[in-house]
């Protein structure tokens, strides 16, 4: 629960102040032995803890799935593949699996999305990594508008959707091969671009390190980088510049 929501619920008489003072003074963390469960993270951050599917083990994954549900209502990780989807369906109702972004959560319904982030993929093999950005910022609240298959290799795509792009708080550019989407987009808005270097590409492209040199590279002004595939990381900076630019 959301302070504002808690603070709320004592105006109205939901909730009595000690019951309010009790949930605040609460261990800022849940102790399950192999996880701490960062509860206060969204007071602190504006974000909630977001589960890193990938290697954790089965009893872990679902123990955690299950308490992150029962303490904010909804739930989001990143990594997932179809057997872990299988286990957590059986503890988490309505959780909802992305075969193409692998995203596993369970989201409040009628969730209202505000600002614009635009989100460039140069290829459609770029996608997954795409939609791992897309979902995330859709699910932190941002409203979304998806331009893909726009590389610099047919570059009359991308100019076509050149409205779409100045008129973002921000945009979101994805690519492997070379990554010279990110260059070309930084040099055709006014706002931020967040690159995102993907692993794809022949042997040369090093499994995205081709890539993420020239997105570190470009000669475009106004060009952040994260990690090579963190699409996660990509949503997550574009809605705080998202929600600044609302503010």
């Amino acid at each position: 629960m959301e302070i504002r929501e808690l603070l709320e619920q004592v105006r109205r008489g939901v909730v009595s102040p000690e019951d309010a003072e009790k949930y605040i003074k609460k261990q800022p963390f849940e102790e399950l032995g192999y996880a701490k469960l960062d509860s206060h993270r969204e007071i602190r951050s504006g974000f909630p803890e977001v589960v890193f599917c990938s290697g954790k083990p089965d009893e872990y994954l679902t123990s955690i799935y299950r308490k992150l549900y029962e303490t904010n209502g909804e739930v989001f990780g990143t990594r997932a593949d179809e057997r872990q989807y299988g286990l957590v369906r059986e503890v988490v109702p309505g959780i909802e699996y992305d075969t193409v972004s692998h995203i596993l959560k369970s989201e409040k319904k009628n969730k209202e999305r505000e600002g614009k982030i635009v989100l460039c993929s140069a290829g459609t093999a770029d996608i997954p990594v795409a939609e791992e950005a897309a979902q995330t910022a859709e699910y932190f609240g941002s409203y979304v508008e998806r331009v893909y298959d726009v590389g610099v290799s047919g570059i009359h795509r991308l100019l076509a959707n050149i409205e779409v792009l100045q008129e973002a708080n921000c945009v979101v550019a994805v690519a492997g091969m070379e990554g010279a989407l990110a260059s070309v987009v930084g040099g055709l808005v006014s706002r931020p671009v967040i690159a995102v270097p993907t692993s794809i590409g022949y042997g040369a492209s090093m499994n995205g390190l081709s890539a993420l040199l020239t997105m570190i590279n470009s000669c475009a002004n106004g060009v952040a980088v994260v990690n090579i595939d963190n699409g996660f990381g990509a949503g997550y900076i574009a809605t705080q510049i998202n929600r600044l630019a609302k503010r």
